[in-house]
């Protein structure tokens, strides 16, 4: 079949010199040509995306939509134009046969990245379909599909230049080779991030929805997204920190993800307690304290031990430092322990300890250590607000002070 004579008979019957008769009907069968690759598009394109939409809708999973979604129906179309194409031209242009070198030449660079989009589409719908999935949601997907894409890239341009170049793919593979280190200069940070990402992922130092800090980089928040070169953190004012991925191996971070596991979220906060308000106990203050529930069995039964201890080495209870006696800040700190005990906010499985600290310029640390059940961080933070409520204005009943650095109030 020689389309060159197509319309070639009919000009030159019009008296059309022969040269100008070739070129025009070079020129219509090539607006024929394109006319049908048109319309090939477009039958093709509607024929797999209806054929696509009739899986979609008779599949149990998602991921049919998740290609939709990713317009492979589209590359996969221009598959049928581009056959036509190939088979055509060699029919078109047989009498010019440098057009035709050229143009094959194009049409097979074409074909490979065509084959490049399709496989683009398909991981980018693999990597959002693996995104639904539970197992899958806190994991490095996108690094994975990234390093596939380099790859696929690496290989396209690797035999679009053995096309244009005639030459076979082995030759570059040897250049590439002998130019190993100028490449390893260039795709340095990529090379860095995929080693990185692999790291990450074998040894399950962080997934997507870990809470994170790392100071040096300004990050305290939620990763939201791990690739091959980056690792964004959205942070708890709602910016975003992106972070080299290759940083989270060789510096040091800390990941919230074992508390979040664990079975509660830890307090340890301090109350300093003014020395000069700790003092301690008589029988009177004693009488009134042991009122209090959570400390009523505690000062009878340590009352009895002192009193107990004191009468076998003679001591004279008057002057109390010459035996044991209970004092303010003790009686305080078994109250608060017992206070968290009672709470059911509290995770009793756990430690749950008020603890006296080396005293300071700033007066003497009680510090409460323990784990609070519910671990969002808001309502965790109005718990422990409520639990230093209660403490705070308990301290006068024991007639202690919260430590104040003087303020022009104080100073006369």
């Amino acid at each position: 079949m020689n389309l060159n004579n197509l319309f070639y008979e009919l000009l030159i019957e019009f008296e059309i010199p022969d040269f100008y008769a070739k070129l025009i009907n070079l020129f219509l069968v090539g607006l024929i040509i394109i006319l049908v690759v048109v319309v090939l598009n477009y039958i093709s394109k509607t024929f797999i995306r209806n054929f696509i939409e009739r899986i979609s809708i008779n599949s149990k999973n998602n991921f049919d939509n998740f290609l939709v979604a990713n317009n492979i129906q589209v590359h996969l179309s221009r598959l049928v134009p581009f056959v036509f194409l190939y088979w055509i031209l060699p029919f078109w242009l047989e009498d010019y046969q440098t057009g035709l070198i050229y143009s094959n030449l194009i049409l097979e660079v074409y074909f490979i990245f065509l084959i490049v989009w399709i496989i683009r589409s398909f991981l980018n719908a693999a990597k959002e379909f693996f995104k639904t999935i539970d197992s899958f949601k806190d994991k490095p997907v996108d690094s994975f599909v990234q390093v596939a894409m380099i790859l696929v890239w690496f290989m396209a341009i690797i035999l679009v230049f053995s096309i244009l170049t005639g030459k076979e793919v082995s030759t570059f593979l040897t250049a590439m080779g002998a130019l190993s280190a100028v490449i390893l200069l260039i795709f340095k940070d990529t090379i860095l991030g995929l080693v990185a990402s692999i790291q990450l992922t074998s040894n399950d130092l962080i997934r997507i929805g870990d809470w994170i800090t790392m100071k040096q980089f300004g990050a305290d928040g939620d990763v939201i997204e791990i690739n091959l070169n980056s690792v964004k953190v959205q942070n708890f004012d709602k910016t975003i920190t992106t972070i080299p991925t290759y940083k989270l191996i060789s510096d040091s971070f800390k990941n919230w993800r074992g508390m979040s596991d664990s079975n509660g979220r830890r307090i340890k906060r301090a109350l300093l307690i003014k020395g000069s308000s700790i003092k301690f106990m008589g029988e009177e203050e004693l009488s009134k304290l042991q009122n209090i529930k959570l400390i009523s069995d505690y000062i009878s039964q340590t009352k009895s031990e002192i009193i107990e201890h004191n009468s076998n080495l003679d001591i004279v209870s008057e002057i109390k430092v010459n035996g044991r006696n209970l004092t303010n800040i003790g009686l305080f700190r078994k109250y608060t322990e017992n206070y968290l005990v009672s709470n059911k906010l509290i995770n009793n499985e756990m430690t749950v300890m008020c603890r006296q600290l080396t005293p300071t310029s700033q007066g003497v640390p009680l510090e409460i250590y323990a784990f609070i059940t519910d671990k969002e961080w808001k309502n965790y933070e109005n718990i422990v607000s409520d639990l230093f409520d209660h403490l705070l204005a308990s301290l006068s009943t024991f007639d202690l002070e919260l430590f104040e650095l003087p303020s022009n109030i104080n100073i006369k």
